[in-house]
């Protein structure tokens, strides 16, 4: 792609996320959505592969849909109230359209079908920006318009998403899939705290888009999409590769890791607002995640040792680490300590 170009649409998604997170009037997030939408998709179909092409079909009809239903909202939310303001979201129906439209935008279930097949059409870095920076916005306004969502349907979307995504996991092979289930479990995560304390949900949402963005530079480096081609990414890299199954092994949740922080919150407040059956369910469901999250640390890390090199790629190579890759991977695995002082944020 041309540089010039790709600078235009990387600043144009810049734009489109920063005037919806900062805007409290309906038309403007509407506007800062559709041009991240349409900045995206040139990164999304740039290889001009037929499985690309797909993927940005799929996305651009998914999110049309989707911004046509928040429009619709806002409309009928001023139709009958005169508030165009983001905050007084107030009649049901622009509630459920609302709820409809964000969760479509998100890859929330049932409306996930497009997120794994668009993540598998594209590449590594574009497949990043689609689960953390294209999610970003969406959760703003799901953040904005807590108070006025239906909790008895987050309830029931977010613990659909946590199952489905850790269950669907299970038998992929292509690691883009994966990350791509793995993103509407912590999805359903996401959700099923937004009524209660909306600021866990941002705090989910950013140690989430950190261990993502470790691991998604992490198989860029070794130029990894599939588990096969995992297993041999020990030989290339042993040190990051090393601390990919640690990574991996935090987006699950394990205890002593960053990404256990957002779990250990999520379950303590949702046992304070007396949900104790819902936390129990969502820990349960952590465990399919677990399983396919141990594979993908397995493949990487524990595999047997290969006694010949009559393979076609060099077993070593001589490419040099992002300093930002291993610090992003520090990161996502140290933060742990750091609970407490998140704790008494206001």
């Amino acid at each position: 792609m041309n540089p010039q170009a790709k600078l235009i649409f990387s600043t144009s998604l810049f734009l489109g996320t920063t005037i919806t997170i900062s805007s409290n009037h309906w038309m403007m997030a509407w506007t800062g959505l559709e041009i991240n939408t349409l900045a995206i998709l040139p990164l999304i179909s740039k290889s001009h592969h037929p499985r690309a092409i797909e993927a940005s079909t799929k996305y651009f009809l998914t999110q049309a849909t989707a911004s046509t239903l928040l429009l619709f909202s806002s409309m009928t939310n001023a139709w009958f109230t005169g508030q165009w303001d983001i905050t007084q979201l107030t009649h049901p129906l622009s509630c459920m359209l609302l709820t409809t439209a964000v969760s479509m935008k998100l890859g929330l279930v049932p409306f996930h079908f497009w997120f794994p097949e668009v993540l598998q059409g594209s590449s590594l870095m574009t497949s990043l920006l689609l689960a953390t920076m294209m999610k970003f916005p969406p959760t703003i306004l799901l953040f904005m318009t807590s108070q006025s969502l239906n909790p008895t349907l987050l309830s029931l979307m977010a613990i659909a998403s946590a199952a489905l995504g850790g269950w669907m996991g299970l038998n992929q092979t292509q690691i883009r899939k994966i990350l791509a289930f793995s993103s509407i479990s912590h999805l359903g995560w996401m959700t099923i705290i937004l009524i209660y304390s909306p600021k866990l949900t941002l705090i989910t949402f950013y140690l989430y888009s950190l261990t993502t963005a470790a691991i998604f530079f992490t198989l860029t480096s070794t130029n990894t999409l599939k588990l096969s081609t995992l297993m041999t990414a020990w030989s290339k890299i042993p040190t990051l590769t090393a601390t990919l199954m640690l990574t991996l092994l935090s987006l699950a949740g394990l205890p002593p890791l960053t990404g256990f922080l957002p779990k250990w919150l999520i379950i303590q407040e949702l046992t304070k607002q007396e949900l104790t059956t819902t936390a129990t369910i969502l820990a349960l469901l952590s465990l399919l995640g677990l399983f396919f999250y141990l594979r993908l640390a397995y493949c990487a890390t524990i595999t047997i040792s290969p006694n010949s090199s009559n393979h076609m790629k060099q077993w070593q190579t001589s490419k040099t680490i992002n300093t930002f890759t291993s610090a992003l991977t520090m990161l996502s695995i140290t933060l742990l300590p750091l609970t407490p002082t998140i704790l008494t944020i206001p």
